[in-house]
Order: C-alpha cells, then sequence, then structure tokens
C-alpha cells in the first residue's frame, strides 16, 4: 500500500476556535501547488482519510480538483492534532484493508502526521511537516519505509 500523508494548508489564526481555523490564500495556493505536483505520483486514491477540522476539509477541496473522485472518502474524528499516532496508524490500516486500498491519502495536522509516520517506520524520529507537506510511504504487511517527503518550498 502506498501511504500519502499531507498536512492541511496554511490557516489563520482568527477564530473561535482550533476546530474553525480557515485555510488563508497562501494556504489554499500552496495545497494546490502541491495536489498539481502530486499528480506525477499518482493518479487516484481508492481512500481518502481527513480530519474533521475546516483547514483540512478547505484543503481536501483544493486537493480533490487535481484527481479523480476516491472510492471511498472519510472524515474521522481521530485524525485531530492530539490524536494517539498508534490507534491512528491501526486504524488507517484496519481501513485500507477493509476497502481494498492500495493508494489511500490521509490530510490531517502536526504533531499527529509526524508520529504517525515515526509510528510506521521504526527507528526514524518524527519528522516535521510543512504546511501543506506530503509524506509517502510504502506499507509491506507490518513494515514501512519512509519513500520521499516533500513541501511547496521544495518543489520549486
Amino acid at each position: 500500500m502506498q501511504l500519502f500523508l499531507m498536512r492541511h494548508g496554511e490557516a489563520s489564526f482568527d477564530a473561535l476556535s482550533d476546530r474553525e481555523r480557515v485555510l488563508t490564500d497562501q494556504g489554499r495556493y500552496q495545497t494546490r501547488q502541491m495536489a498539481n505536483w502530486l499528480t506525477s505520483h499518482v493518479t487516484t486514491f481508492d481512500l481518502v482519510l481527513i480530519s474533521p477540522y475546516l483547514r483540512v476539509q478547505q484543503s481536501w477541496q483544493e486537493v480533490s480538483t487535481h484527481f479523480p473522485e476516491p472510492r471511498k472518502l472519510m472524515v474521522l474524528d481521530e485524525l485531530v492534532p492530539s490524536a494517539d499516532p498508534a490507534m491512528c496508524a491501526s486504524l488507517i490500516q484496519a481501513y485500507a484493508q477493509q476497502y481494498k486500498a492500495d493508494k489511500v491519502l490521509v490530510v490531517s495536522h502536526m504533531p499527529l502526521l509526524g508520529y504517525l509516520v515515526s509510528e510506521m517506520v521504526g527507528g526514524i524520529e518524527p519528522p516535521l511537516f510543512a504546511t501543506s507537506a506530503i509524506c509517502l510511504l510504502d506499507l509491506h504487511g507490518e513494515r514501512a519505509s519512509q519513500v520521499w517527503q516533500e513541501a511547496p518550498h521544495t518543489i520549486g
């Protein structure tokens, strides 16, 4: 399975709660830029799992314009910044298995994404994810390897 982990785009801090923060214009632009770049690596997703937070919903809206509709799209309350990475890793793998998904996109937050990488790829420190950054993990059974990680400032 190829697991694409993406952080939401840059978000404004002008909101009543963390859940309600919206993407900035720069956040929308960089998310579109990364989605366009991603089309050279994957043509479709079998399964897309996203956080319920508004900035992630908006990031997915930008990404979704570059890809056909996935076989399955799910909003998971577990994919929030403070979520347990071991539980989320198991949940992602269980849904991928249930839906027979070979190409999975998860759009979520820091620090969860960094901890997910560390949880799934043994022996590495949690990487930082810039806003709109994407990491590809290749999963074979219980083993995973990090293939690449890119951000708007690295794809230039």
